[in-house]
């Protein structure tokens, strides 16, 4: 009896480039002789919605996409309550988790790890409110540039795309808005004005390597928590920049620790992106870490 696949993909991820190899990846997961289902989505949340509903003889799903496809798919994968390894063919613009997985950009390479590459057990968050639980792969964040609308494209689901504008030199603060909120983890509690918060487990963001911190492990079941406050002046802002890309600390302006759980609260709503996604806007929030929560395939270890 052959083994089943679900292929999962977005279809106009990136440059749509997937259309153009999906013949070549089809081929490779028929020679490692799995029947195949496939799955084009054509909106948001039908990538959740068609692996929540599979069928439980599926031994393999394997997504193409961005980091929001993945997001997807595994919180559908979560919902199901079916732990089914993923493999994961980036395919978006920035692609920051398969990256931090050291996943190649050839689209064939990486279907190759899908189909025989290794498990590797990898930490994921719940990000709950209002006694709803949502997933996520790789960050939370808020502030900033996180809730400009989602209806505008995949160039404005990178999360940091507006970094490099912001260290050319800000002309004014009038339009950095802030966020005054109580952040409390592990017996902590700092209040402050925030102006950009990111709750991680990646080893980048935007496209921008070490700006989570420095050796970051994927299943050590502890996000890279960085919270940059309100600053005094345009200087101080590109200053602050520069700091988060270098993973210089500036205690004056930022806090950055590691943590299992934390709980974000404000007096008005605050508008989150899940993995580039749109989040939601609340006003309180409790983000836990899943310590080894999914299986998702990488390249073999070199014996």
């Amino acid at each position: 009896m052959e083994r089943k696949l679900l292929f999962v993909y977005n279809p106009k991820a990136g440059k749509a480039q997937v259309r153009n190899r999906l013949a070549d990846i089809l081929d490779i997961f028929a020679q490692e002789g799995y029947e195949i289902t496939v799955a084009p989505t054509q909106k948001r949340d039908d990538a959740r919605a068609v692996v929540a509903g599979r069928r439980k003889d599926y031994e393999l799903i394997v997504c193409s996409g961005g980091d929001g496809t993945l997001d997807e798919v595994v919180t559908g994968m979560i919902q199901s309550g079916l732990r089914t390894p993923i493999g994961y063919i980036p395919a978006g613009s920035t692609n920051d988790f398969g990256g931090s997985i050291s996943l190649p950009k050839n689209m064939v390479r990486a279907a190759r790890i899908a189909v025989r590459g290794s498990d590797f057990p990898c930490d994921i968050g719940t990000f709950r409110y209002d006694d709803v639980d949502d997933v996520f792969v790789y960050i939370a964040a808020f502030g900033l540039f996180t809730d400009v609308s989602y209806e505008t494209g995949q160039e404005m689901k990178n999360v940091l795309g507006h970094m490099a504008y912001l260290l050319e030199g800000v002309k004014s603060l009038s339009s950095i808005r802030s966020f005054p909120m109580k952040v409390s983890w592990e017996g902590n509690e700092v209040e402050d004005d925030f102006i950009f918060g990111m709750v991680t487990n990646s080893l980048s963001v935007g496209g921008f390597k070490n700006i989570t911190g420095r050796n970051v492990k994927l299943d050590d079941g502890l996000f890279e928590v960085t919270l940059i406050r309100m600053p005094k002046s345009p200087i101080e802002l590109s200053n602050i920049m520069i700091s988060l890309l270098n993973r210089s600390i500036d205690t004056n302006a930022m806090y950055c620790f590691r943590t299992a759980e934390l709980t974000f609260e404000s007096k008005e709503a605050v508008a989150w992106t899940l993995d580039g996604e749109n989040g939601g806007s609340h006003t309180k929030v409790t983000i836990r870490n899943v310590c080894k929560g999914m299986d998702i395939r990488v390249k073999p270890l070199p014996e």
